[in-house]
């Protein structure tokens, strides 16, 4: 029992033996070059199933956002070795924390190797009641799927090589997050960008349809890290989703949480195809994102805190989104 508090206490790291029939986890690393011509994302991650445990496997899943093409490299799940109480993960010879990852892949059609380390990290604030991203849902233990955010933004030092080309990432900005439990949600929306013209500025949201008892409800998280403050707007901080829209061209959210508001507007661009988790395995295709452009305009009672546009937004709309719009619906009758 005391192993579990702690590993709630932690979202970052492993949660796996908390797993029930049915367990996945995966880490996000964003890592954007300083001159923004090179930009990844890198999911490592495991699928267990206790029922068939010819379906346990560790993977590395490499997006790059620049040309949209997804390369998944699967290993035995007895090469996947997670640190105990902290976020330190061994994948075969590859190696990912919050500080650094070192990539070794060699396969007939992906060779990367290389070291980043990061820097200057921020993490999503918590406290016992609130451990993360999630608030007191992460003490709940019959969620779908539990979400976490190691870092709203860093700097990066190191290069890798890939496919022959050195790409130096020395200057650039990553972002880190994770998610774990037994599968994806039926819908969600979900954008984070760092790329500011204010360095140092961070925005994650997503809304999702999120199964409850014998029902669902309609959850939604957005943060933006701005001039050293974290502005929330949350299911469980009581925050308002005042409107979404979602058509073929974009995605817009307006958020209200006492006198702040929020709104932030995506454009809807081509990605390229990612596998995420169901109840029978990594079997289902996303599409993802990193040429979106977000526009955020955060303000308190009228008075503009600030205005700006997101460039490389990693950016997600998947599901039965006429099922989502109808969920907000009633919830703002």
């Amino acid at each position: 029992m005391a192993n579990y508090f702690e590993r709630q206490r932690n979202p970052a790291c492993y949660q796996g033996p908390n797993m029930r029939k049915q367990h996945f986890e995966g880490w996000y690393f964003k890592v954007i070059s300083q001159d923004e011509q090179h930009k990844f994302a890198f999911i490592p991650g495991v699928f267990l199933d206790k029922s068939k445990p010819e379906k346990n496997h560790a993977f590395i899943q490499v997006f790059n956002g620049q040309n949209d093409s997804v390369r998944v490299i699967r290993y035995p799940f007895d090469t996947f070795s997670p640190a105990s109480g902290v976020f330190d993960v061994k994948l075969g010879p590859n190696r990912f924390s919050a500080a650094s990852m070192t990539l070794q892949i060699a396969e007939p059609d992906a060779h990367i190797a290389g070291e980043l380390r990061f820097r200057g990290n921020i993490p999503w604030p918590g406290n016992w009641l609130s451990p993360g991203i999630m608030g007191w849902y992460t003490w709940v233990p019959f969620m779908e799927c539990y979400h976490g955010v190691v870092s709203m933004d860093h700097e990066i030092d190191g290069a890798l090589m890939i496919d022959g080309e050195l790409m130096d990432f020395t200057g650039g900005r990553g972002y880190i997050e994770k998610d774990w439990g037994q599968a994806f949600p039926e819908a969600w929306v979900w954008c984070q960008t760092n790329h500011f013209d204010t360095p140092g500025t961070s925005l994650t949201g997503s809304a999702a349809i999120i199964p409850w008892l014998s029902g669902a409800f309609l959850g939604y998280i957005v943060g933006l890290w701005h001039e050293g403050q974290l502005y929330r707007f949350t299911t469980y901080t009581g925050a308002k989703l005042v409107d979404l829209a979602i058509d073929d061209t974009q995605v817009q959210m307006v958020l209200a949480q006492g006198d702040l508001r929020l709104s932030m507007s995506s454009n809807r661009t081509p990605g390229g195809i990612l596998y995420a988790p169901t109840l029978k395995g990594m079997n289902r295709t996303i599409t993802e994102s990193l040429k979106t452009e977000t526009k955020v305009h955060l303000s308190r009672n009228g008075n503009t805190i600030f205005s700006g546009t997101g460039r490389h937004s990693g950016f997600e709309v998947a599901g039965n989104l006429e099922r989502l719009i109808e969920m907000w619906i009633k919830t703002n009758r």
